[in-house]
């Protein structure tokens, strides 16, 4: 994540990003941060990032780098105790109201819906947490591994299928902030539905749909 010292300030919505005891938050410019969204102090935002409406990204006490391509969606905190650095590394997928808190998530790993990953975790590489999941402080996930439960359990390997589904859904997260960046404003909302509404496309399913589709092995 080269970048430069540039600041943007001059002209440009800032949304809820602040500065906090000489640290200025970095935010690569590709990178989307939702208005909604609240970023403070030491945290470094790379290429490609969505930083969904909610999240709190709190680098008051310590650290927070967010690789290029990561994705944190809506109402997520990330936070840790003083002097510890957070880690999400690329394309780490971070998704709704989950918790990430003093850890590390591993390269193309997905932390499922309201998980908690707590202080000194490390969670490995294309690794799989399934919704829920309380993650315990200091616990290590090897790579591949899918975990699910409170405490968190490893279950199973995470199989070719169940990575390239994964990738696939946070690719759509890296392209969302370009979206946004074109055409998101804010705006009156209609009274009446249009005749001429669009419809939006399948264009990615569940994986459960989506290893009824291919059965074969995505169930190992």
């Amino acid at each position: 994540m080269s970048g430069s010292t540039k600041d943007i300030s001059e002209g440009t919505p800032a949304g809820n990003i602040f500065e906090f005891e000489g640290f200025r938050p970095v935010i690569h410019e590709s990178a989307f941060v939702h208005p909604n969204a609240t970023v403070t102090g030491n945290v470094i935002i790379g290429r490609d990032v969505y930083i969904g409406p909610g999240a709190a990204i709190r680098g008051d006490w310590g650290g927070i780098v967010i690789e290029d391509g990561c994705n944190v969606q809506e109402n997520c905190t990330v936070h840790m105790f003083p002097g510890v650095t957070v880690i999400l590394e690329e394309r780490a997928h971070i998704g709704h109201g989950a918790i990430v808190h003093g850890a590390r998530i591993g390269r193309n790993t997905l932390v499922g819906m309201n998980a908690v990953i707590m202080d000194n975790a490390v969670v490995g590489p294309e690794c799989i947490v399934g919704a829920l999941c309380f993650v315990a402080a200091e616990m290590q996930i090897p790579a591949r591994k899918v975990v699910v439960g409170n405490p968190a359990k490893i279950v199973k390997d995470v199989n070719d299928a169940m990575i390239a589904w994964k990738t696939d859904g946070t690719a759509l997260y890296q392209a969302l902030p370009a979206q946004l960046h074109q055409s998101l404003r804010a705006c009156h909302p209609l009274r009446e539905i249009p005749t001429d509404r669009p419809s939006q496309q399948t264009s990615y399913q569940t994986w459960h749909d989506t290893r009824s589709r291919t059965p074969e092995r995505t169930d190992r």
